[in-house]
């Protein structure tokens, strides 16, 4: 009975996880003209209201709308970019750590736990470019 019990148990709180996903974007455009951010989604999109399903007898585009998409409702925290007119800027980027520690702080405070976090960067690829982001996602479940 006891076994049975513990079985239910591990099955409801598998099935109770939630996850959640905060995204810090920090320019890395020269000059410090790029503009950085913690963001975090405050409401909630179905995915499957904007998926379709590709087949051979039916091929038909996905019709749902961007602007159903977009989430009106989130908080965005300022971050600092890494270059300064002078160049890269170790003391923004200590600022930025401390600002993105203190939200994943809260974030496990209030129950969440840290479970993966992956990154990209897309660099300035030269003197004409002018762009660049260095993006991480920090992926949160419960």
């Amino acid at each position: 009975m006891l076994f049975a019990c513990l079985m239910i148990a591990a099955v409801t709180d598998v099935n109770a996880q939630q996850f959640k996903v905060i995204t810090s974007v920090e320019s890395i455009v020269p000059s410090g003209l790029g503009r950085s951010r913690i963001i975090s989604a405050t409401e909630d999109r179905d995915h499957k209201e904007f998926t379709s399903e590709q087949t051979d007898e039916d091929n038909s585009r996905n019709k749902s709308k961007r602007g159903d998409i977009r989430v009106k409702n989130f908080e965005e925290t300022k971050l600092l970019n890494f270059y300064n007119i002078g160049g890269i800027r170790f003391q923004n980027i200590a600022a930025n750590d401390a600002l993105i520690s203190s939200k994943i702080n809260d974030m496990v405070a209030d129950g969440w736990e840290l479970a993966f976090v992956t990154s990209a960067v897309e660099s300035d690829s030269g003197k004409d470019d002018g762009q660049g982001i260095f993006i991480t996602r920090y992926i949160f479940k419960k």
